[in-house]
């Protein structure tokens, strides 16, 4: 970034807040645009931590390896945002994205399962990040049930009615045995949950109950990276 894409702190952000083209609802937006919204989250983040106020299609195509136009058309569909010649405020931009994201929401979340890979994600600095509430953890081993992780103590899965019925639960994060997912998640959906990030090694579809799932399976994405290592060697 060169000193002549910053922009001064004192300007204010009256031309990159100009007219916007009209936001589409969410139906038209496609699942492409909406994967790589957490990716502009990231690196505009970055870009303010380094006081880099003012950011160009260009630019930002560079450090993403997407095109300046797949820029420009991911952002339209949300309303532009920006202005030829000027590019983008950065602190605007970042405003605008979190908003489209939710993070101005304020969700609460839990997480269910505190083996190992529940403590490691309850001790993850992302829920802070996007401005999540992190409010509960839950198990069914008394071995476990009781112990601190991250400051939260270890509740029994038997309270989780109890709980719901005192806290309000956006999010639940589940990191059970796959063999446990599905009674789980109907309990979840049955407190009134309404997404759950299912890191179960199994696939859970409960749209019909009104809940939102975002199946996460990080041995795919360690595998897309076997291919490309595999590729690149007979290639």
């Amino acid at each position: 970034m060169t000193p002549s894409d910053m922009m001064n702190p004192s300007e204010t952000t009256t031309d990159t807040e100009a007219v916007q083209p009209k936001q589409k609802t969410c139906s038209d937006v496609s699942p492409a645009v909406i994967n790589r919204l957490p990716r502009y989250f990231r690196y505009l983040r970055e870009f303010l931590r380094q006081d880099i106020l003012r950011i160009s299609s260009g630019e930002l195509s560079a450090m993403m390896n997407v095109t300046a136009s797949q820029i420009r058309q991911d952002l339209n569909c949300f309303g532009g945002f920006g202005q030829q010649g000027y590019g983008y405020n950065v602190k605007y931009l970042y405003g605008k994205i979190s908003d489209i994201l939710g993070v101005s929401a304020n969700f609460h979340a839990i997480v269910v399962g505190a083996g190992n890979l529940g403590r490691a994600i309850t001790g993850s600095n992302m829920f802070e990040h996007r401005n999540i509430d992190l409010i509960g953890i839950f198990d069914v081993s008394p071995a476990v049930i009781g112990q601190t992780i991250s400051g939260l103590s270890v509740q029994s899965t038997d309270r989780l009615e109890d709980f719901a019925k005192d806290h309000k639960i956006d999010i639940a994060i589940l990191t059970v045995p796959k063999e446990e997912a599905r009674s789980a998640a109907a309990r979840l959906s049955a407190i009134g949950v309404k997404g759950i990030w299912n890191f179960a090694s199994t696939e859970l579809d409960l749209q019909s109950c009104g809940v939102l799932v975002e199946n996460a399976h990080m041995g795919d994405s360690l595998m897309k990276l076997m291919y490309e290592i595999n590729r690149s060697e007979q290639g």
